[in-house]
């Protein structure tokens, strides 16, 4: 059963569509008296936290001016994949389109199997006002969920909304030695993504013809009726337009 070879790109997919939301945020600074002297759009990067610190601690204290350009700064990862219960339906309900090579088969799958990422967005800043001017262009489109659209199976035309949802915010202050010599604002951003995970395409011969038949007694021994369709013309695909022949014969 394991043994069939296909790969949909959900889990990257995902990621991508992800990082995409937080791409682009840019901050102002500004003066004593209020004016805008500097615009930064903040650069954004798939990095755990624990390589961004360590990427501060390494900065010599020599280079504080350095620093402060390096800063702000966003920084993703994916933090763990959990079942979810709720969203499962029948694994036998399948989905179908067509077939683009083939005009005797349809393309056939089994429902998808519903998984819960979860997905961590930090923010480091130098100072407080960075920080807080990021969050606030994050925050108002959570409530709690934004939702995404996923191109999930191209080869079957299925494109999902991902819902990701908001779940806590987080803040901390890193700094080495008294307070005066801070040297980062962390803020934690926890997200969970909705996805749907789905298996192999296969290949399922179209039905021209159907053919039902009632019987008389419990033992199935002596049949009462028979009814059967048939498509016409017989060669007739999805989209076609089509008669529909039937007869029904009594016993």
């Amino acid at each position: 059963m394991l043994n069939q070879k296909f790969y949909w790109g959900t889990i990257r997919k995902s990621i991508v569509a992800f990082g995409n939301l937080f791409n682009g945020l840019s901050i102002d600074r500004y003066n004593s008296t209020g004016e805008v002297v500097q615009t930064l759009r903040v650069p954004l990067a798939y990095a755990p936290k624990q390589k961004f610190l360590a990427r501060i601690a390494a900065q010599p204290q020599s280079f504080e001016q350095s620093f402060e350009t390096f800063l702000p700064r966003l920084g993703f990862e994916m933090a763990g994949i959990v079942y979810d219960p709720n969203r499962r339906v029948s694994f036998v309900q399948q989905n179908r389109a067509l077939n683009s090579t083939s005009t005797t088969s349809l393309n056939a799958q089994y429902a998808p199997t519903p998984y819960n990422i979860n997905m961590i967005l930090y923010v480091y800043a130098k100072n407080q006002d960075d920080g807080l001017q990021i969050i606030e262009q994050i925050i108002p489109y959570f409530n709690p969920d934004f939702n995404l659209t996923l191109n999930a199976v191209p080869a079957m035309g299925i494109k999902n909304d991902l819902p990701v949802i908001l779940d806590s915010i987080n803040y901390e202050d890193e700094y080495e030695g008294d307070f005066s010599s801070r040297r980062a604002i962390i803020w934690t951003l926890n997200f969970t993504m909705k996805l749907n995970f789905y298996g192999p395409v296969n290949r399922q011969g179209l039905i021209r013809t159907t053919n039902i038949t009632t019987f008389s007694d419990s033992a199935l021994s002596n049949k009462q009726s028979s009814y059967t369709a048939t498509v016409d013309p017989s060669t007739a695909v999805p989209g076609d337009v089509i008669d529909i022949i039937d007869s029904f014969e009594d016993f």
